[in-house]
């Protein structure tokens, strides 16, 4: 499954690092407030992906005397870095350029007055826009069908109901991030395409500016939510609810046990649980009987989340709590 991360992300670095470029190149040619937010968060996007690759690879080292769990968490750190980014470079930037072109009228040559020489001809800068944002759409769907498809899997394969329990509940923060971007990144280039064609029709400014500040505040809303749902995970958060409940179950319905003291769970990795156990036994079992008790129940809570790695069951001779 990280392969399968690191695939996605890579289809997201090159497509973004192409269309900055190129968005940039149109920005210059038209001064257009729209082509302006949507380079900064093209370069965000490229960014963002090479911190998303070097979680991916810091995460995948093995554990050692100073990180005992291994590294898994890198990923949600760097991830959580990626939304700290796009808020900050793409999507504050990309709204205050766009404000100060809605209040100060900002904008020249989006309504076309700026001509490049293409043979004995002279066209409108702003179809070198139109070409762009159309061009970017195309890598930028192409990015988001091999993320869908990785969603998808994990959907499939941990039995969520869709796309927003998987955003509550995924420890995959890589893909999480990559879905995210690339969503908004076509929704960002709709905005621009549709702005910049209104203020070249229209003759009007304010559709270009309006549409700049809307991929400014969108960038701001996502980030904010991706901030938190990688919080959740670098404070070490346990698994859902849901969850927690089928392991008691496993472990109540093992023979031998009188009762759950204490059970405790918690991420330390993409798809890396941690369960710890206090369990009260039945009075006269041996030490014997007692392990192979242990091994048993082991066996189910890994039969029902394979993302558990470690077990520690604990037997323990008070009360449940």
């Amino acid at each position: 499954m990280a392969g399968n991360s690191k695939s996605v992300v890579l289809a997201a670095l090159f497509a973004n690092g192409a269309i900055a470029i190129l968005k940039f190149l149109g920005f210059l040619l038209t001064q257009s407030p729209a082509m302006l937010a949507e380079t900064y968060h093209s370069i965000s996007d490229t960014g963002n992906q090479v911190f998303l690759l070097i979680g991916i690879k810091y995460g995948g080292q093995e554990r050692d005397r100073e990180h005992p769990f291994g590294y898994g968490k890198a990923q949600f750190f760097y991830s959580f870095l990626v939304s700290v980014f796009l808020f900050g470079i793409a999507g504050w930037e990309s709204a205050k350029h766009g404000y100060e072109a809605v209040m100060h009228g900002e904008t020249t040559a989006a309504e076309g007055s700026a001509t490049i020489p293409v043979i004995a001809a002279e066209i409108p800068g702003v179809y070198v826009n139109y070409a762009v944002l159309l061009g970017a759409i195309v890598f930028e769907t192409y990015a988001l069908i091999k993320a869908r498809a990785a969603m998808k899997a994990e959907i499939e394969e941990k039995g969520y109901s869709g796309y927003v329990e998987a955003f509550r509940k995924t420890s995959r923060t890589t893909l999480l991030t990559a879905l995210t971007e690339d969503t908004i990144a076509l929704a960002g280039l709709g905005l621009a395409l549709a702005g910049i064609f209104l203020t070249r029709w229209t003759g009007n400014y304010i559709f270009d500016a309006s549409a700049a500040l809307l991929i400014g505040i969108m960038l701001m809303g996502f980030a904010l939510a991706l901030a938190w749902e990688n919080k959740r995970l670098i404070l070490g958060e346990s698994l859902p609810s849901d969850e927690e409940q089928k392991l008691r179950a496993a472990i109540e319905e093992t023979d031998g046990v009188a009762s759950i003291v204490g059970l405790r769970t918690v991420y330390f990795g993409p798809e890396e649980v941690l369960v710890t156990a206090d369990v009260a036994f039945d009075d006269g079992l041996n030490a014997g009987t007692i392990e192979r008790r242990i091994d048993e129940m082991e066996a189910r809570i890994k039969e029902l989340n394979p993302d558990i790695g470690k077990i520690y069951v604990e037997p323990d001779g008070g009360q449940a709590a």
